[in-house]
């Protein structure tokens, strides 16, 4: 998938609105708000170099949380220009606003490598419908937009696909990384290709899940995702989590996922390939833990699922050194927890020891990779979320067929 970036175009000296991917949560250190996780702004940090080499403007735009519209302290931008600048080695200024005069009169007297953080633009109701006058208030005095928002390049924002109607537009060079990561798991693994899909919910996996097994020869399943496919199977999950039957109450539908994943285990049997689900679990009443063969018990009344057993673990691990690319979607079982994140544990240890393309996505494996691992022992590691499971699912990103 080719995409033009800011190497393929002439950007000296233009003034640009840089979409940054910078939806970060803080947290609350001695009273000073600081962010939880610099991730989404290290990755940013080569195309933002690039702009300053070109003797760019560069004036940030970027949303963060869910502000619903209203001035949220704990959701301005100030914690994200901070760790820029520090980060960067450079100053950066911050206006309370993203859009009005006194930002259009800071834009205009900035010089040459200035870089400019807007505020939130949540903090506007206009930016979740995509208003288009809205849209036009945010590209006004900038050449151009670099957009760097690979993580929202699923959504219809005035900030997203608003802005790209109204100034021409380029990838950054950390959106081109991801498009570049994602596009090969689809286009050109190697084989044997395996993908481990874990986490609480299969409602934001399946569709990815779906596709993923034309392209894969071996998908492993894991966490409260297991349990899923373990009930279309008839096991008796005691008080396990269990996402099975979501009702959209607008859309007047209904999807039961136990169903879809008894689908896709016949899909994967048509296709010859092999959908590889826990043959124990490590249950919990609260009180003590203990490990369960599920082919010849059940998980009784009180106890949940925390983690997959050893003998998962070592099935898994032999599928995995086998492999050539390995994608992985989601922890293997309540990883916050030391007791429980054996299983999630020893999959990173077997997928580091491959000679192959590991590739690792989802906020919550993310943490994991944090909490457990190094991020370097891995190929790649995408900072999209629910983006990155579209791309992969096949879905049309509004904002990457703009810039294509």
């Amino acid at each position: 998938m080719k995409l033009k970036t800011v190497k393929d175009i002439d950007l000296k000296g233009k003034t640009v609105l840089y979409r940054a991917p910078y939806d970060i949560d803080v947290e609350d250190v001695g009273g000073k708000f600081e962010l939880a996780d610099d991730s989404r702004i290290r990755v940013t940090l080569p195309t933002l170099q690039y702009l300053i080499k070109e003797e760019c403007k560069i004036v940030i735009l970027t949303y963060v949380k869910r502000p619903n519209g209203k001035v949220v302290e704990r959701w301005r931008t100030g914690p994200h220009a901070n760790r820029l600048g520090d980060l960067l080695s450079r100053p950066i200024d911050k206006v309370d606003d993203c859009v009005g005069e006194y930002v259009e009169e800071k834009i205009k007297n900035m010089k040459s490598g200035d870089i400019l953080m807007l505020e939130n633009v949540r903090f506007h109701t206009e930016e979740m419908i995509d208003n288009d006058d809205f849209a036009k208030e945010l590209c006004r005095g900038k050449d151009i937009i670099v957009f760097d928002g690979f993580p929202q390049a699923h959504r219809r924002h005035s900030s997203t696909t608003g802005i790209l109607r109204h100034l021409p537009a380029v990838a950054g060079l950390y959106f081109e990384e991801e498009v570049t990561k994602l596009s090969s798991l689809i286009e050109n693994p190697s084989h044997p290709f395996t993908v481990i899909v874990g986490g609480a919910k299969i409602s934001d996996k399946v569709d990815a899940i779906n596709n993923l097994l034309h392209k894969a020869d071996t998908i492993l399943v894991g966490g409260a995702v297991a349990n899923v496919f373990l009930k279309s199977q008839g096991k008796e999950l005691g008080d396990s989590f269990i996402e099975d039957v979501f009702v959209h109450e607008a859309k007047r539908e209904k999807k039961d996922w136990v169903f879809y994943a008894g689908e896709i285990i016949k899909n994967a049997e048509r296709l010859g390939k092999k959908v590889i689900y826990p043959i124990d679990l490590v249950i919990y009443d609260g009180f003590t833990a203990k490990i369960i063969d599920i082919n010849t018990s059940e998980v009784p009344k009180g106890w949940k699922t925390l983690d997959i057993g050893p003998r998962t673990v070592d099935m898994f691990r032999n599928v995995i050194s086998e492999s050539k690319t390995v994608f992985m979607n989601g922890p293997l079982g309540k990883f916050e927890n030391n007791k429980f994140a054996v299983g999630s544990k020893s999959i990173l240890e077997a997928m580091k020891d491959i000679k192959g393309e590991t590739i690792i996505a989802g906020g919550d494996t993310i943490d994991l990779v944090h909490n457990y691992g190094n991020a370097e022992d891995y190929s790649y590691m995408s900072l999209a979320g629910g983006a990155a499971l579209e791309f992969l699912a096949g879905k049309e990103l509004p904002v990457l067929k703009a810039l294509q």
